[in-house]
Formats: structure tokens, sequence, C-alpha cells
């Protein structure tokens, strides 16, 4: 079946298009777009034990931690003194993408150029390094460059002030849908003329309160998490950090840039349900799915690929399986849907952006990455999971969800890019 994509009249005419030109990454697999690409589309596992503190005593030991960082080759020992990880993670993330955007810089209205970052537990390692020296060393020792990188703005305010972004900037903050709705509110600021540019992403560190938390909780599998595995238990944490450049797409095509693909829409939906559970029939996930095609100006049958939220845990996965049945009907069964977290572990307020570049990515080398640990299947959760080993195949319209605790729920439209703007009809 062909489509076609409505248009939309925005501010002062005709909605924009928007261009995604520059990928950052940082993540278990790897600090870069090409080790990231490389680690996932081999169905790399980055996931091991985690070292960043003592996790002897807890019931999962597993995380996708970033490896090798070396922030010192990045940032001044002074700088270095005032960031948290998760501004170092964010930091790096998001210069590789502004560098692989290969932006003209002396052309580039810094007042128009947007900055929208989703966060999660922000520098809340800093923090507890400052309350171990509070009750160790006492008040008068604790030292307060601790407790400057703690807030989950902080890493926005780095960027800006690193970059000299003086546009419209926020940050998001809605649990691990944070940096996937970041991504559609700066794609909104293009859409509707308010800046020409934006950087939109996440970042997010692994840290003792949220390790710890996520095992009181029960939430966390004991092995690397499997997701849509009728063996499933649960999360396995992970940490890093991801941006996008966003770009109106005549100011893109006018200087030539490398597009990656196009922003095509999003939805958003809250579930109002419960603090940890989704929707049992799955209708905050539905909803976010329909009004992200809708926004698009595309019907469910023109979408190929679903990067799944895909956490692992037993009701999760159900819920968005049954979710993708009730939108899609008999075409769910031909959609390739997987779990990239399979691979990098569930990063939290960085995920939705560590996905979209995995979506993205996926779109521009024609290539969708696997569900790896599948190996039982779940007569519930029966839609092709893509196990094991990533897939050629061609993919036009892709989903990228991020629904998160709160039923806080986001879906991402990603379009494939052809030079000229042309597309094939689905046949």
């Amino acid at each position: 079946m062909g489509w076609k994509r409505r248009e939309f009249e925005g501010q002062g005419g005709k909605r924009r298009r928007v261009a995604i030109t520059g990928l950052g990454v940082v993540c278990a697999l790897g600090n870069s777009r090409d080790e990231f690409w490389q680690g996932i589309s081999q169905g790399q596992c980055g996931i091991d034990r985690v070292t960043l503190f003592d996790v002897s005593g807890y019931r999962s030991q597993w995380g996708g931690q970033v490896k090798d960082l070396r922030p010192e080759e990045y940032f001044s020992r002074k700088d270095l003194l005032r960031m948290s990880r998760c501004d170092q993670m964010g930091l790096i993330a998001a210069q590789q993408a502004l560098e692989d955007a290969d932006l003209p810089w002396e052309k580039i209205d810094r007042e128009r150029f947007g900055v929208v970052v989703g966060a999660g537990a922000g520098g809340m390692a800093s923090a507890e390094r400052f309350y171990q020296d509070l009750y160790r060393r006492g008040a008068a020792r604790a030292h307060p460059r601790d407790v400057f990188p703690t807030p989950p703005n902080v890493v926005t305010d780095w960027i800006c002030r690193e970059h000299g972004l003086k546009g419209p900037r926020s940050t998001v903050v809605t649990a691990c849908s944070s940096s996937a709705t970041s991504l559609g509110l700066a794609a909104d600021l293009i859409r509707y003329g308010t800046t020409d540019m934006a950087l939109a992403g996440g970042s997010d560190a692994m840290c003792r309160l949220t390790f710890s938390g996520f095992n009181s909780l029960r939430a966390l599998d004991e092995v690397p998490c499997r997701p849509f595995d009728a063996r499933r238990r649960g999360i396995t944490l992970g940490e890093g950090a991801a941006f996008l450049v966003l770009e109106e797409m005549e100011h893109a095509c006018g200087r030539g840039a490398r597009i990656y693909a196009e922003f095509g829409g999003y939805g958003i939906s809250c579930d109002a349900y419960h603090m940890t559970a989704p929707d049992a029939n799955g209708d905050g996930a539905l909803r976010a799915m329909s009004e992200a095609l809708k926004d698009a100006g595309l019907s469910p049958q023109s979408v190929d690929y679903i990067n799944a939220h895909g956490t692992g845990t037993q009701y999760n996965d159900l819920v968005e399986t049954k979710a993708i049945k009730r939108l899609f009907g008999q075409q769910a069964y031909r959609l390739s849907v997987s779990s990239t977290k399979s691979m990098v572990g569930h990063c939290l307020g960085s995920a939705g952006a560590i996905e979209a570049v995995a979506t993205v990515l996926a779109l521009y080398h024609q290539l969708v990455p696997p569900t790896i640990h599948y190996q039982e299947r779940d007569p519930d959760c029966d839609l092709d999971y893509v196990p094991n080993r990533a897939r050629r195949q061609r993919v036009e319209v892709a989903l990228s969800n991020s629904f998160a605790f709160g039923g806080n729920n986001t879906s991402l439209v990603l379009l494939r890019w052809r030079p000229g703007g042309a597309r094939e009809e689905k046949g």
C-alpha cells in the first residue's frame, strides 16, 4: 500500500520539516556513534558486572556501565572538579553530535539554536559523595563542589555555556521517557519557527540511589535482561548519553549537510494509573503511538520497524506487545520489533535518546538491530522481535517507544531520508 504525508499549517504558514544531521552517543557499547552502531549491528552485549561502586550485597549486580570514558581528555582539571559523571557523558555526546553535523558556525545564529535535554537522576552520584563526606567527616569538611552538579538541569547549563547556544533551552524530567520527549519538544521549536536548529538528547549516570532503588523494587533481572523472552525477570540498568542535532530541512539541504533521517512526529500520553506499572490494556502506549503517527501524517500501515521500550519485565513487555497489536492489528505480525536495551541496559533519562540514535542509524543503514538474549518464545509476546541477529531490510518509517514510570509515554516517528525528499511507496 502506498502512503503520503499530510501537510500541516503552522504559525505563519506550512509547518517546517526537520532533518537530523548530527549524532553523538556514549554508552556501554562504546563512546562514539561508530562504536555504538558496530556494537548493536553485531548484536554485542555491553552489559557486565557493575564496578562503579560496591554491588556485592545486591540481588542483581549487572549493568550497562560506560567504560573507558576518559573525561580528562576533554575537560580541564578545574572543570572536572565541578562536573558530575552525568555532566561529563552529556557534554561528550553533545560535542560529538555538533562536530558530526559539521556546522558552519560563522553562519549560525546561536540565539536561534535551541537546547532541550532529558534527565533522570542527574548528578546524584555527586550528591551521594557529599553526604558520605558529611557523615564521615562532618559538615565543615563536606565539599560544596559535590552539591553544584546535583540538579538535573546542570548538564543543560554546561552544554549551553560550552557552545554559546543562546536560544530557548529546557530540561525535561519525565523518568525514562525524558530524552525522547526532549526530541519532540526540540523538533517543535524548529517546526513552528521559534528556532532554526536544536540540540536534543539526554544524559544519565548510574548511582547507588537508582541501583539500590530498583533492586529494592525487585525490578532487576539477576542476569542480563531478556526483553520479550518467556524467561524474562526484569530490567538491567544502564547509563550513558546521546544527542541529536535537529535542523530545519531547507537549511540542512542548502548547506549540503549529511542527513541521517527526518523527524516525522511524536506523541505524548499519560496513563494516570500507577507509579511503576503501565495501564493493563496499554491505553497510554497506544495513544502515544497513535498520536505520533497522526502528528507525522501517516497511517499505521506505513510503519516498518519499532524500536520498543522493551525493558525485560514481565508486565511491561506484555503491555507494550498488547498495545502494538491493538494499533496495528494483523500488520503487527509483519513488523520488526526489537529492544536495544538487551545490549546496553535501561539508561533511564538518556534511554529515549540512545534508542532514537539506534533507530536513526537503522534507517540510515537499512539494518534493524536485534533483541539479544532471546531464547524462549512467550505465547503472549508473539511478535517478531528480531531475535539475536540484526536484519537487513527496507525501513522507510520507524517508531521509537519510551514508556516510563508514572505512565509518562512518548513515541517518536522517524523517517528514512532520500536525496530530494522522495520516498518509495510500500508495495
